[in-house]
């Protein structure tokens, strides 16, 4: 393993399914769109790059004026911040592999200052293909320049971990209850001797 892939959403931050956990219930308290379906459908269309993050509030009848309050909503994982730091520190580049807004998830990695500690990131919005959708692995294997070999990638959600173990890249399904102690655990044994 020479470099580690961590997606955003439940691993990075807490929030593992930001959409039903935050957006809706944030949409709904400030007066929006009552209708899930519809903030739903206008969400895919944005985390797949259709329409930027100024039309989705706009289909969700909210201010855009309203997104700082939503984000702020997030949080980093527990021991997420001393990962990301560690690996800089051990010249072990980290990836972010995520589905989401593209602007949001360039305002939240500026806002919990991990931008520095990232090599780079692969957001759904910004390339119009979500995971589990192999092209997104694809994107990565060649922005990051390394082969699925050389990948350890880690996701909270299953579909997304085998898609990518099914392109031969080293996967850990990512539980809030281990937290990051199999992620260590596995550098730890791909770790040169």
């Amino acid at each position: 393993m020479k470099c580690l892939v961590l997606d955003a959403m439940g691993v990075i931050y807490q929030s593992a399914d930001d959409v039903a956990e935050l957006l809706i219930p944030f949409i709904l308290e400030h007066g929006g769109c009552p209708e899930q379906e519809r903030i739903e459908a206008a969400y895919l269309a944005a985390s797949l790059g259709q329409i930027g993050a100024a039309e989705f509030w706009a289909r969700v009848d909210l201010s855009a004026q309203l997104e700082d309050d939503y984000l702020a909503q997030f949080a980093l994982n527990s021991g997420a911040l001393e990962l990301l730091s560690g690996m800089q520190a051990a010249g072990v580049p980290v990836w972010c592999l995520s589905n989401d807004v593209g602007r949001w998830s360039t305002r939240l990695r500026d806002n919990f200052e991990i931008e520095s500690l990232l090599a780079g990131s692969i957001i759904s919005g910004d390339v119009g293909i979500r995971k589990p959708d192999r092209e997104i692995y694809q994107r990565l294997i060649d922005s990051s320049g390394y082969p699925a070999a050389d990948l350890l990638f880690v996701d909270d959600r299953k579909q997304n971990v085998d898609a990518a173990s099914q392109l031969g890249i080293d996967s850990i399904l990512f539980s809030p209850e281990t937290g990051f102690e199999p992620v260590k655990n596995r550098l730890l044994q791909c770790a040169p001797a």
